[in-house]
């Protein structure tokens, strides 16, 4: 049965303004109405660029339930409960249901993995106890942990779990999960520079790192793409990759933390074991976005 789609276009993975106090609330307000105010589509909080693995469960809980009240209803707030631990999760995604959140996000189980049979039981136990609209999210190169075409294929019958934030960089693989889910599951590009290729094959956008420094760019790449004008589209999708390659040149979120401190968001802080950016790198992404007036 098709459904209605959380967003079109593009979600920000948002950054979680950090200090060594904690979260810093009034930051975190004004990143979420330059995100709105920018023209993006949606927000995910508390994923991995929002250091979600570093949070403490009350940070985590905290964030949430801010994102949903500062959005206020503008865009779909999407928040991010995925963990390892099957119980934790469902604890989490209650707290985010109850908090206001529109839809879950959620990671396959890192480090103790799973195998398919295993994802399969733990998103739908998730989902059945939450009943929330669920963004699967598939990113083996971080969890060691793949989710397949035909375990999609399984997982899309369950009437909550509506879309993939797919990152396996396996453009064959996402083809494959489209011709077997057709309109049961929608597909997301989990990576910047795979965004206008898997909308060719009828993702709806992206969840974006990129989108964190320019929301409005990010989203009008997605936009012409939904409106036919695929040579626009292609063509800033192209014109992003240097600044995309600059802020994946070491572990996200280390570099969209510094570009974002730059521009006033949040201080130049990422937790332990995560550092911030080397000097280099640092130099080279600074130029580029001086390159993109920021």
């Amino acid at each position: 049965m098709a459904h209605t789609p959380i967003f079109k276009g593009i979600a920000t993975a948002l950054i979680t303004p950090l200090d060594g106090q904690g979260i810093d609330f009034a930051l975190f307000g004004r990143l979420i109405d330059f995100q709105i105010e920018g023209g993006i589509d949606a927000l995910v909080v508390c994923g991995t660029t929002g250091e979600a693995s570093t949070l403490t469960d009350e940070e985590h809980r905290a964030a949430i339930a801010f994102a949903v009240e500062r959005a206020a209803g503008r865009v779909p707030v999407i928040a991010g409960t995925g963990s390892n631990d099957t119980a934790y999760a469902i604890e989490l995604s209650t707290h985010a249901k109850e908090a206001g959140a529109d839809a879950l996000l959620l990671v396959t189980p890192y480090y103790n993995k799973a195998t398919q049979k295993g994802l399969v039981r733990m998103y739908n136990e998730i989902t059945e106890a939450v009943e929330m609209p669920s963004i699967l999210y598939n990113v083996p190169s971080r969890t060691g942990c793949n989710i397949l075409p035909k375990t999609y294929r399984e997982l899309a019958e369950n009437p909550y779990i509506v879309a993939a934030k797919e990152a396996n960089g396996n453009l064959s693989s996402v083809a494959e999960t489209i011709s077997l889910c057709g309109d049961k599951l929608d597909i997301y590009s989990g990576n910047d520079d795979q965004i206008v290729p898997i909308m060719s094959l009828g993702g709806l956008g992206g969840i974006s790192v990129l989108s964190n420094l320019l929301p409005g760019k990010t989203a009008s790449m997605a936009r012409l793409y939904l409106e036919g004008r695929v040579k626009e589209s292609a063509a800033l999708q192209i014109g992003f990759i240097p600044l995309i390659n600059a802020l994946f040149s070491e572990v996200n979120p280390i570099p969209v933390k510094a570009a974002m401190a730059r521009m006033g968001y949040c201080a130049d802080y990422v937790r332990s074991p995560l550092t911030v950016m080397e000097e280099e790198n640092r130099k080279a992404l600074f130029a580029l976005m001086e390159k993109e007036g920021l």
